[in-house]
């Protein structure tokens, strides 16, 4: 016996045009479909460019809610038609709250819940706090109640969304959850006042979250140079930043199985056997050697 199935990661170039980019994402997923793909994870906050690259109060008006969001509410049809699961990232208006957030569309069109960012970067133009608030305001979360497990027609899942990726709790707790999968929808690229190339050390990191705790990582990009023009609402400020696209997907033990290129718009796709991948889990004994109780 054995549960195979086939995962995808979409790198796409954003504009500022919503429809253009949801209709791009849609011929994208369409394509991985073609290939065979199950489980299809768009990249983060793909409506538009990167926003959080400059504070402007009026984009809060971007946020809306997981009903009212054009993507959901279009990969919700999408899913349906074509029996495949696709993971939508999305900024989340929950009443006076703001969040980045994915939610899980199932085969069937039926929404499976939703994740919110739990790790927030503030950093130059990636200006994160500004705009979304970490996990769920007011409530005493531990890391593993924040980590979410997705029962889906192929399979469990597990998400973090970008910055979350750095993170090795994230990875850990919705492994223990059960999560056969994780995905990372990302949005990174230059490093404007660190005159360094992130991309291997960001791979790494997500690399030994598969090997650790041999499960695949799936982590979908975006590419293209994006830039910020001064005005009076953002202080002006000119900024831009290049993101360096090199979506991948990794086996169980981490070692990288299919990569995309840092400027070009592609869609990966991947088989696991993820019968195979369990019992490989218990064979390590990696779960059962833990010790929780000594970690705090």
């Amino acid at each position: 016996m054995s549960r195979k199935v086939k995962a995808a990661a979409i790198q796409m170039r954003c504009s500022n045009n919503v429809g253009d980019n949801i209709k791009k994402a849609d011929e994208m997923t369409r394509e991985a479909v073609k290939k065979g793909a199950n489980i299809i994870l768009l990249p983060e906050l793909f409506e538009r460019q990167y926003f959080c690259q400059e504070r402007r109060y009026e984009y809060y008006a971007y946020a809306k809610s997981v009903q009212e969001n054009d993507a959901v509410q279009h990969f919700t049809q999408t899913a349906k038609e074509l029996g495949v699961v696709i993971i939508v990232s999305f900024y989340e208006k929950n009443i006076n709250v703001l969040y980045n957030t994915v939610t899980v569309i199932d085969a069937d069109g039926s929404n499976l819940g939703i994740y919110r960012k739990t790790h927030i970067p503030d950093d130059h133009y990636y200006q994160e706090k500004f705009y979304f608030t970490a996990s769920d305001i007011g409530e005493a979360l531990t890391m593993n109640e924040a980590a979410k497990k997705f029962n889906t027609r192929f399979g469990n899942i597990g998400i973090g969304i970008c910055w979350d990726q750095w993170f090795p709790e994230t990875a850990r707790a919705l492994a223990v959850k059960g999560a056969e999968i994780l995905f990372y929808p990302t949005a990174i690229g230059s490093e404007p006042i660190l005159e360094c190339d992130s991309m291997p050390h960001w791979r790494r990191c997500m690399q030994g979250h598969a090997g650790c705790n041999l499960v695949p990582v799936v982590a979908a990009n975006r590419i293209g140079i994006e830039t910020v023009d001064p005005c009076e609402a953002n202080g002006g400020q000119k900024s831009s930043l290049k993101f360096y696209g090199s979506s991948f997907i990794t086996d169980n033990t981490g070692e990288v199985i299919c990569e995309a290129g840092r400027d070009t718009e592609e869609v990966l796709v991947a088989q696991f056997d993820l019968d195979e991948y369990m019992t490989d889990r218990l064979s390590w004994g990696l779960f059962r050697d833990r010790r929780p109780e000594i970690y705090n």
